[in-house]
């Protein structure tokens, strides 16, 4: 099986309220995808404003990676919290480390 990079993540939005666990293999894609919201006017992301990435974790195989996301979406809001302060303790939004932030519609 070749190597490849895949991420599970977690978003929030401005006032770090609500969290959104996610998969993907192009983590600066799908940050592009939420925040313009490609995938539907009524999705989760769009309706909770989120699109501050907080946390995230790389995989090599996608299996990884999908197992690791059900995981984390089982979680109370308290433990993902803490699983975000881990590497993150100050909530810090990660976008502009991956990306142009905010992003350029092209």
């Amino acid at each position: 099986m070749p190597n490849y990079n895949f991420f599970t993540y977690i978003l929030t939005n401005s006032s770090k309220t609500v969290l959104y666990t996610g998969v993907t293999n192009d983590l600066g894609r799908r940050l592009y995808e939420h925040y313009f919201n490609t995938d539907s006017k009524n999705s989760f992301t769009s309706k909770y404003k989120c699109y501050y990435l907080v946390w995230l974790e790389r995989h090599q195989y996608i299996d990884h990676a999908i197992e690791r996301e059900k995981e984390i979406k089982g979680w109370s809001r308290e433990k993902k919290a803490k699983l975000i302060e881990q590497e993150n303790p100050l909530w810090r939004f990660l976008n502009k480390d991956i990306m142009e932030w905010p992003p350029i519609l092209a």
